[in-house]
């Protein structure tokens, strides 16, 4: 009975399990509206391409289109920046259940919009304005999990939450397989048909608001905090009090922590199913050695698209299924080896694994060992912004910090995708090359790791 009485979950009450599922519910959905892009990208940016473009040979528009993905990651990232900042002030101030209400809303609204793009910069723009509903849930839910579970379940309730995003990723692969992969929905007249019914099921998490405004209240911790605001003329969500002497050091570790796990995540981790798809490629080819021109083996891949898909959909469901099981693992771990001990094992391990896989690995029996532990190293350190970011900060900025370490995050990552973009249109860069150079960026975690303060047992600050 002791024993039973010790685990995290004991003693969890049914209205704290409600708030669990509903939040990683609301970022299940948040990830699958990033992820049905990386899922059409590969379709969506040629047709989004110009006239121009369009007419260059395989090598050159190859350039093109990785140089689009990338500004449009970067959008992504610039979006969620933005709204992860002004969603966390919003949340401070009015309640995290109405803020909730408003980011599920924005995210679903913009990603049907995603399925009217005509150009690729129209599909840019959309995308940052996905972003801003989605980087602002994530500051939300994390604040709201952080404030209703006690601080001996904190790490399990929030890594859990954080790796509910794996369903997200499962919901864009099987949108990729049985939407954009598939051969029953190919039409002559309407080409593109395909991946724009893939972003127009983004309408469907709004329907999610509903139990949220049903279901919800305010944090008691948030309802004490905006009463001592009210009482002492504070500001709820003060932006400018994160660099105040006894924060700055707290706000600029989370921001550099998550602009690395950011800039590998969308530079590195997400091209992981890419390798199942040039190696299924590749064996392709072998069976037709035929094909000796350009022309003619664009054409074997064009007569081959939807089997080459649900390859590309198996790596991006083995890559989801370890980086899965990397985000569970880091709540125990920081346990055992403390926050700053889980975020060294995955910034050493990601980046071992990441220029193993994308430099000396290849063939496809060697990928489906190699693609789970890439995923559970290159992505479990996420895990680590919903269960630190929150212990950093008091209730009264918890969403704006924890917002803004995410978020800004995001906006330094941004620029990194432009680069890599330009490596490898400019600078004809692999993209096995372009995504090991920025692999090396986990190295910046670890020498952040090393002004990182220890919370591990502490109580969040109030």
């Amino acid at each position: 009975m002791e024993a039973a009485s010790n685990r995290w979950y004991s003693g969890i009450t049914r209205y704290q399990w409600l708030v669990l599922v509903i939040a990683s519910l609301g970022w299940v959905f948040d990830v699958f509206e990033g992820q049905i892009f990386v899922a059409s990208m590969n379709e969506a940016m040629p047709d989004l391409a110009p006239a121009e473009v369009r007419a260059l040979n395989d090598k050159e528009q190859k350039g093109y289109i990785a140089f689009y993905n990338n500004v449009t990651f970067a959008c992504f990232l610039l979006g969620g920046s933005l709204g992860g900042v002004l969603f966390g002030i919003i949340s401070d101030r009015i309640g995290r259940k109405r803020a909730m209400a408003y980011t599920i809303l924005i995210y679903s609204l913009f990603t049907f919009i995603s399925a009217l793009s005509l150009e690729w910069w129209h599909m840019a723009i959309f995308r940052f304005l996905v972003a801003m509903g989605v980087g602002g849930e994530w500051a939300v839910a994390t604040a709201l999990v952080a404030e209703v579970f006690p601080q001996r379940a904190r790490a399990w309730s929030l890594g859990i939450f954080h790796a509910s995003s794996v369903f997200g990723t499962y919901l864009a692969i099987a949108a990729g397989i049985f939407i954009i992969g598939n051969p029953m929905l190919d039409s002559e007249a309407y080409p593109t048909l395909k991946w724009r019914l893939g972003f127009v099921i983004g309408a469907l998490p709004a329907l999610l608001i509903i139990w949220i405004r049903l279901s919800l209240r305010e944090p008691e911790r948030w309802q004490r905090a905006k009463a001592s605001a009210d009482e002492l003329t504070r500001r709820l969500g003060s932006f400018v009090e994160l660099f105040s002497p006894d924060l700055r050091r707290r706000t600029i570790v989370g921001v550099v922590l998550a602009a690395v796990g950011l800039a590998t995540f969308w530079g590195a981790h997400v091209y992981g199913k890419d390798l199942m798809r040039r190696d299924y490629i590749a064996q392709l080819l072998q069976q037709h050695p035929e094909a000796t021109t350009e022309a003619s083996q664009k054409q074997i891949v064009d007569d081959n698209e939807n089997s080459i898909k649900r390859w590309e959909m198996l790596g991006m469901f083995l890559v989801t299924t370890g980086g899965g099981l990397g985000l569970v693992s880091f709540g125990p771990l920081a346990e055992w080896l403390g926050r700053r001990g889980a975020f060294l094992f995955f910034h050493l391990g990601g980046l071992a694994v990441a220029l193993i896989a994308f430099q000396h690995v290849s063939g496809i029996e060697t990928l489906f060992f190699v693609l789970p532990v890439f995923g559970f190293l290159t992505l479990g350190a996420h895990a680590g912004y919903a269960v630190y970011f929150p212990e950093l900060f008091p209730t009264r900025l918890r969403g704006t910090g924890s917002g803004f370490c995410f978020n800004f995050g995001r906006l330094l990552a941004a620029p990194v995708l432009i680069l890599k973009g330009l490596l490898q249109r400019q600078w004809g860069f692999s993209l096995e090359d372009a995504a090991s150079l920025l692999s090396l960026l986990f190295l910046v975690g670890v020498v952040t790791l090393a002004w990182a303060p220890e919370t591990k047992g502490h109580d969040l600050p109030e």
